[in-house]
């Protein structure tokens, strides 16, 4: 007698971590969120400045900063982008979007991504799959001390 066969499990997809969206269009913040929900994210929070995300970011401790570069309170977004690689042991991964990636000085393209807007929502998750994360400062102290 024939033994049934087993049916194959679903691909569990890899898990994103927590991602904050810093992101003022509306429209664009949805899109991002319910594509880094689909792609494994475990929790997504949108802020539509670099005020609000200040405050979330301690609190939220993000794997993953989808981070506009001109925002309606600031125009250099960047600047934390900076603050967090700096600061953090280990940062998060970070993808700048923006409709002038020409405008993100060379040093700080360096920190992350840089998607042109208008893109595909799609596009963040196949960055994100190749994005391999690196320490920041308080990070390679550590590494330092210990090695």
């Amino acid at each position: 007698m024939a033994k049934p066969k087993a049916k194959p499990k679903p691909a569990r997809k890899p898990s994103l971590g927590r991602a904050l969206i810093v992101e003022d269009d509306p429209l664009l913040a949805m899109s991002l969120e319910d594509a880094l929900r689909d792609g494994g994210a475990e929790e997504v929070v949108v802020c539509d400045s670099v005020a609000a995300a200040m405050a979330e970011l301690e609190r939220l401790k993000p794997d993953i900063l989808v981070l506009d570069v001109k925002l309606a309170d600031r125009d250099d977004g960047w600047a934390m982008a900076e603050l967090v690689t700096e600061l953090s042991p280990r940062p998060p991964a970070i993808i700048f979007s923006t409709g002038a990636p020409e405008k993100i000085p060379e040093k700080v393209a360096e920190l992350g991504a840089v998607l042109a807007k208008p893109y595909d929502p799609a596009a963040l998750i196949a960055v994100l799959a190749d994005y391999r994360r690196k320490p920041g400062l308080l990070g390679r102290l550590r590494e330092a001390l210990a090695g």
